[in-house]
């Protein structure tokens, strides 16, 4: 006869112990799931998604309701369970459902933290934990224009930008000055507020929130912070951190903590009660990360088989994130300290920035931001405490640097150890792809997606697994069999997107991504600027040019620098000046307060530290005087080179100058896929 089961809570450690118990042993239990949400397992980190209208709520299931019934698994769903019975074996939900077992998984999760301010319970004021919560956004941004997120964490930034695409006016509020302060540092942080500023989220930094007001009819319309100032809030979205749910563990007298106590066994102080997830606290350690809870789904499923062996000793852990489109990665103690040696590498221009951490030898800690290929390997590194002293100062480069060699992509997958991870989402790693496509056969990533989950969440790590695929298969692995799509938004490839412009006479963004089905409304930072490019190529008299689309430098006509102020670089043309245009650059310089002159490799005079505010009148000035943008930020033509030719240059043969300059006249302002720079030369 079966032993019966059951599941408290159906989020995703708990039902993933299952689906592993289930692959070791199907006939071994009855099982019976309570959940406290009308719907089936779902995966909680998609919540952002479906927010932002890239997923829908049917996207993000793990497990639908089918599931449930092809597996033989009694989900109770909707039914939140208020006690257990320890004597007579019994577990009853609030509804009075009540089920027997021989063990019980506790998998009760977190719950949202509530500032405890006045006004916290008005209407309006909400949490970002479940779907009610996302439904609850999308309608208030249909009627409501203000929204104040407090918590500037993950969950906080990826509410605030889901908001700002329903049309809201958003800001976030945090106490500190540093963004994602568990994922990040002051540098990384800085870039990301940057960016998202660009997209026209508004900060309140180092801001203590006082209380929350409402208007006449209960709702909050604005927040007050301490020292009296306010701003307008029609929606309140509380992001500031998550506690483990003991509540019923401690009605039960079980042994909690912080979080419900577990061993290595994943077992409770009942030795026929078990938890895994958000709400264990082992060897004082709790979690928030999908990876540990994985690690402990799967050897609670091996001790519930029989494996009393198996073992859950701890996670090293690593974070790889999108943050509303923005990869950044973190793992280790990546925080600077005299017993450390920080190495950094930073490029604000593109965005880029790493930062490794090493002490005596080994890798301890990581920061990456923007580029994050390398993040699996330097996780690698730190978890196998492998001494890096021999290529110390290439590391910060990456894998394909080491040793002064540079591998591609392939070589750095095939270096890659059977456990490291491929899809953080979820938990699988490099092994268990491999498994995969050798026992059955698989060819593509939509197979692979299939059998493993991998890259079947946010989709980030889709190269990889394709990696993967190429280095297992070897000469079988069929190179461009599937083309590429523009970006994470469409299935359409650049040829496709193109081509549809073209012939079915589409002259904006917005048509554009209604003809062609896009999965995102507004689409993304990575196929805007190339719609938008097809668009004005395609139908020059017709199309409008969506300045929004364009890289804000390009908009600017200036490059921002690592201080918030501005390079300005006008054009040079084939590098002549003349007296008047230096004598409008000296004015300017002066009447600015310009810190610093620069002539640059590409013959041009750049004003470098231009405060924001004095942009528009710095050009207005240049103007003036005849002189027009370098576009030394934009895809556009950059320079001429020319040499001095013929006219004074005694190895001179031709009009090198002239050709130079009148080439420039002749592209400038032109708007190319790609920067591009041409060089006259005059010498035999």
């Amino acid at each position: 006869m079966k032993e019966k089961l059951i599941l408290i809570g159906n989020g995703m450690a708990g039902m993933r112990a299952v689906e592993e118990l289930l692959a070791i042993d199907p006939n071994k239990y009855d099982i019976t799931v309570f959940g406290e949400e009308p719907h089936g397992n779902y995966n909680r980190i998609m919540l952002s998604p479906v927010l932002g209208g890239e997923k829908t709520i049917e996207e993000i299931m793990i497990n639908d309701l089918d599931w449930y019934k092809e597996n033989n698994v009694e989900l109770i769903a909707g039914q939140k369970v208020v006690s257990i019975d320890r004597e007579a074996k019994t577990v009853t939900s609030e509804d009075g459902v009540t089920r027997a077992y021989d063990k019980i998984i506790l998998g009760t999760g977190s719950s949202p933290f509530i500032l405890p301010l006045p006004g916290k319970n008005l209407e309006g004021v909400i949490t970002f934990r479940d779907i009610h919560d996302v439904n609850t956004m999308i309608e208030t941004a249909k009627t409501h224009k203000h929204a104040v997120v407090i918590g500037g964490g993950l969950l906080g930034l990826e509410a605030a930008n889901g908001l700002l695409k329903h049309g809201m006016d958003v800001t976030v509020v945090h106490n500190l000055d540093t963004l994602m302060n568990r994922q990040l540092d002051e540098p990384s942080a800085e870039l990301l507020r940057k960016a998202l500023e660009e997209r026209k989220l508004k900060f309140e930094m180092s801001r203590l929130t006082e209380e929350l007001i409402s208007d006449e009819n209960g709702r909050v319309c604005k927040i007050r912070f301490q020292g009296g100032d306010e701003i307008p809030a029609d929606l309140v979205v509380m992001a500031v951190g998550i506690r483990p749910n003991t509540e019923l563990a401690a009605k039960s007298e079980l042994d909690t903590e912080r979080g419900v106590i577990v061993s290595d066994a994943m077992q409770t102080s009942d030795e026929s009660i078990f938890a895994v997830g958000e709400c264990v606290q082992h060897r004082g350690e709790i979690f928030g990360l999908v990876a540990p809870l994985w690690e402990q789904a799967k050897v609670l499923a091996k001790q519930l088989c029989g494996d009393t062996q198996a073992a859950y000793t701890g996670s090293v852990t690593s974070t790889k994130l999108k943050v509303t489109g923005i990869d950044v990665f973190s793992a280790g103690d990546f925080i600077d300290g005299d017993d450390k040696e920080s190495i950094v590498f930073q490029d604000p221009n593109r965005g880029i920035y790493k930062k490794v951490v090493l002490k005596d030898g080994k890798l301890i800690g990581s920061v990456l931001y923007g580029d994050v290929k390398d993040g699996n390997w330097y996780f690698q590194l730190l978890k196998d405490e492998t001494d890096v002293s021999e290529y110390r100062d290439t590391i910060v480069f990456g894998q394909a640097f080491v040793g002064g060699g540079q591998m591609d992509e392939t070589e750095m997958v095939a270096n890659m150890a059977d456990d490291a991870e491929i899809c953080g989402c979820n938990g699988v790693c490099k092994g268990t792809v491999v498994n995969a496509i050798n026992e059955n056969g698989l060819k593509s990533v939509d197979e692979v997606r299939a059998h493993t989950k991998a890259s079947a969440s946010c989709g980030s790590c889709t190269g990889l697994v394709e990696q993967v695929l190429k280095v297992t298969l070897g000469d079988e692995f069929e190179e461009g069999a599937k083309v590429k799509s523009v970006c994470a938004c469409t299935d359409k490839t650049h040829e496709e997107v193109r081509d549809s412009i073209r012939d079915k006479h589409l002259t904006s963004i917005r048509e554009v991504y209604d003809t062609l089905g896009w999965n995102t409304p507004d689409g993304c930072h990575i196929c805007r600027p190339a719609v938008n490019y097809y668009l004005i190529s395609t139908w020059p008299a017709e199309a409008e040019d969506d300045q929004q689309s364009r890289f804000t430098n390009e908009r600017m006509h200036a490059n921002i620098q690592k201080d918030n102020t501005y390079t300005v670089v006008p054009r040079m043309f084939g590098g002549m000046c003349t007296s008047d245009e230096l004598r409008a650059l000296a004015d300017a310089a002066d009447k600015y307060e310009v810190p610093m002159i620069k002539v640059t490799g590409g013959q041009r005079i750049d004003l470098v530290g231009v405060k924001k505010d004095d942009l528009t009148s710095v050009w207005k000035d240049l103007n003036e005087a005849g002189m027009v943008s370098g576009h030394a930020y934009g895809k556009s033509l950059r320079t001429v080179k020319t040499c001095i030719g013929k006219a004074f240059c005694r190895f001179g043969t031709q009009d090198s100058t002239q050709m130079g300059y009148d080439l420039e006249k002749l592209t400038w302002g032109s708007w190319t896929p790609a920067k591009v720079k041409m060089a006259v030369s005059g010498c035999p």
